[in-house]
């Protein structure tokens, strides 16, 4: 089977409504899914934490390093995406497609270790203020753990090639293409080698990539803060975004409208494939 067709069928188990307390059945179902995917290669851990009184669970697998690399204690490479999406839509960009490229990297890695060690999470309640991603990232900090990188998968399928469909904040216009068919990764100032490093990895599989450091935490940006490494830029980590640039570009954004049918397949298969080879040669 090839990597477009299982992002596909990971796409058709994910994308429906998840809500987390408008749709619970559904999130339950994407996170027993994810369970059994993930659990296919090792022991998956539970982060558990509260949001008033409901129980919220993170789901992580870690995956050693290659052998030869094991005695050295690497810091791990963490990447995550968030499951839980908004009501009223099967929110299959957001987050869906980050989603399916997490399930495939445990595939790979699993079965091709990384240099470095990798955590896998798969975050919940992003939407309604990056609470999985916050509580975990204030955990690690707490607990004195360090990381190599942090990447968040943030919305990955979707392209359009039209002149004039990519909008930015304000300034960025003058630096950037107006046409919204790259990838972008968004990182804090120590992570300004590994953009350059995935940004051109990404390149190399004929999918487009642009890269921005975003200075004191993205505050003077907010927009580069709306996912999971923002807490982890709090924390301190070095940690980035890779994003189709959502309502930038998306007009489905948190919309029904946010189908598997509006994806562009290819585009997320060439992303898959690129940050897989960048996350090897880090």
């Amino acid at each position: 089977m090839t990597l477009k067709q299982r992002l596909l069928n990971h796409l058709q188990e994910i994308a429906r409504e998840r809500d987390p307390y408008m749709a619970s059945v559904g999130h339950f179902f994407v996170q027993e899914y994810i369970r059994q995917q993930l659990g296919q290669w090792g022991s998956v851990e539970i982060h558990t934490f509260k949001v008033g009184s409901k129980s919220c669970n993170n789901l992580i697998l870690n995956l050693p390093a290659q052998i030869n690399k094991q005695q050295a204690n690497l810091p791990p490479i963490l990447i995550g995406a968030h499951y839980d999406g908004v009501p009223g839509t099967v929110a299959a960009d957001d987050n869906a497609t980050g989603v399916a490229v997490l399930l495939e990297f445990a595939r790979n890695f699993a079965q091709a270790p990384a240099r470095y060690p990798l955590r896998l999470v798969a975050f919940d309640m992003e939407e309604y203020g990056l609470l999985g991603s916050a509580d975990y990232a204030n955990l690690l900090r707490q607990q004195g753990q360090s990381l190599r990188l942090m990447i968040s998968l943030e919305m990955l399928g979707y392209r359009d090639s039209t002149p004039g469909s990519q909008r930015y904040p304000a300034f960025l216009d003058k630096f950037y293409p107006n046409t919204g068919d790259f990838i972008a990764l968004i990182g804090n100032f120590r992570t300004f080698g590994d953009l350059i490093s995935l940004s051109r990895s990404i390149s190399q599989v004929s999918v487009p990539s642009q890269w921005l450091p975003a200075p004191s935490r993205g505050l003077l940006i907010p927009q580069t803060r709306l996912s999971d490494h923002a807490p982890f830029w709090d924390q301190g980590y070095p940690a980035m975004m890779v994003t189709d640039t959502a309502f930038m570009r998306n007009p489905n954004y948190h919309k029904p409208s946010d189908t598997i049918a509006s994806l562009d397949l290819d585009f997320l298969t060439g992303v898959c494939q690129g940050l897989e080879m960048g996350i090897r040669q880090l």
